[in-house]
């Protein structure tokens, strides 16, 4: 059974599709239960991606990096999210942000910031989330107030890729006060050494544990007036579409974990004895693994051709709704059931099918909670 066939990927995704499952075959998937359990850090692995080209490669070539487009990187979502959702989002938070510098940044961000990420000589990170507003982008407090040739940003961050191990991040404050609440924001660089920028690990969490984020305070940063990226008041714009790009790749991150679950079950219930029968001979269990096979293909097909509507622009915001929600979903559904097919193994430690169960938990939540997805699906619907 191959959940994850080259069958919907497109001819030109599909040489970085083997290299990521390659890659996460040989690194992650061994490393996946010692890192759960440790909640350290993967710097090993993640060095081996960046030597394999497989981090922070979605930047173009001009710049250092391979040019991936949004299909590709889909691909390799579902590879790395497979083998282990925490470390694979280790490997895709190292470049986190740096998108948006090469898409609105001037020639000199990219030179200083954006080229030695590709070139996998930094990591970075975006600043976005609060502690008290995480999917309200035009909610945010943390402000940005130009002063001679600074800006001093004042606030807090929190749920951070990299705030602690990334060189710089990709910052969204408050630089206005006006009756539209959309146009109030702008994005910054703020190197991590910047004065005034502190940042910690958050406390542990359940489920990605290889992943660090942290808690950003901001006492009166300073950074120079030219790290302001692009125009000033254009931050919710351009965070916006920047997520529906995000959102696409989030349903690789559902699709993997689901794929993961799915797997776990299927192997389980085959090799198992209950009341002098195999545990998959119960009609019982065969409709449960059909419907677990019917919501993942749903899934699958649904995210794959909202990667084709967002890279041509079509409604961009809706399919990359659509698609995050329902993959993430589906991830969740499928890792309860297969919960419940192992019975009491399943809440062993030790198990795969736990690591993914405590993980599936997250995706539903970052890149905008599901809910919020709800109403732009709802509002962007069209009949």
């Amino acid at each position: 059974m191959e959940l994850l066939d080259e069958g919907v990927v497109p001819e030109h995704a599909r040489g970085v599709k083997r290299e990521a499952r390659e890659f996460a075959a040989e690194h992650i998937a061994p490393a996946a239960q010692e890192y759960h359990n440790s909640g350290e850090y993967p710097w090993e692995i993640l060095e081996a991606g960046m030597d394999a080209g497989l981090v922070a490669q979605d930047v173009g070539e001009e710049y250092g990096g391979r040019g991936l487009d949004l299909h590709e990187m889909l691909a390799v979502a579902e590879e790395f999210f497979r083998a282990d959702a925490g470390i694979g989002l280790t490997m895709m938070l190292a470049s986190f942000g740096a998108e948006i510098v090469e898409e609105f940044g001037s020639e000199e961000q990219k030179e200083e910031y954006l080229r030695p990420v590709a070139e996998n000589e930094v990591v970075t990170g975006l600043a976005a989330s609060e502690p008290e507003t995480g999917s309200d982008l035009a909610g945010m407090t943390t402000s940005a107030e130009r002063r001679g040739d600074e800006w001093v940003l004042d606030g807090e961050k929190y749920w951070i890729g990299n705030a602690v191990e990334g060189d710089w991040v990709t910052l969204y404050a408050k630089t206005g006060d006006s009756d539209d609440r959309y146009s109030n924001y702008s994005l910054f660089i703020v190197p991590t050494d910047a004065p005034g920028y502190e940042a910690e690990h958050i406390p542990e969490k359940i489920g990605m544990r290889a992943s660090k984020q942290g808690h950003v305070v901001l006492d009166d940063c300073r950074i120079p007036e030219e790290n302001l990226i692009g125009v000033e008041g254009a931050g919710f714009y351009m965070l916006a579409e920047f997520f529906n790009h995000g959102r696409v790749v989030v349903g690789g991150h559902g699709l993997g974990l689901a794929a993961a679950a799915i797997e776990e079950a299927w192997e389980f219930v085959h090799g198992r004895q209950a009341f002098g029968r195999d545990v998959s001979e119960f009609q019982a269990v065969q409709h449960i693994l059909a419907d677990m096979r019917m919501e993942f293909e749903s899934a699958r097909a649904l995210t794959w051709r909202a990667a084709d509507r967002v890279a041509d622009q079509d409604n961009a915001g809706l399919w990359a709704a659509m698609a995050k929600t329902k993959a993430t979903e589906t991830a969740n559904d499928c890792a309860e059931r297969a919960m419940q097919l192992h019975g009491g193994r399943s809440i062993l430690r030790d198990r795969r099918v736990s690591r993914v169960y405590r993980d599936v938990r997250i995706p539903v939540i970052y890149e905008g909670a599901n809910e919020i997805q709800r109403n732009l699906i709802y509002s962007q619907s069209t009949f």
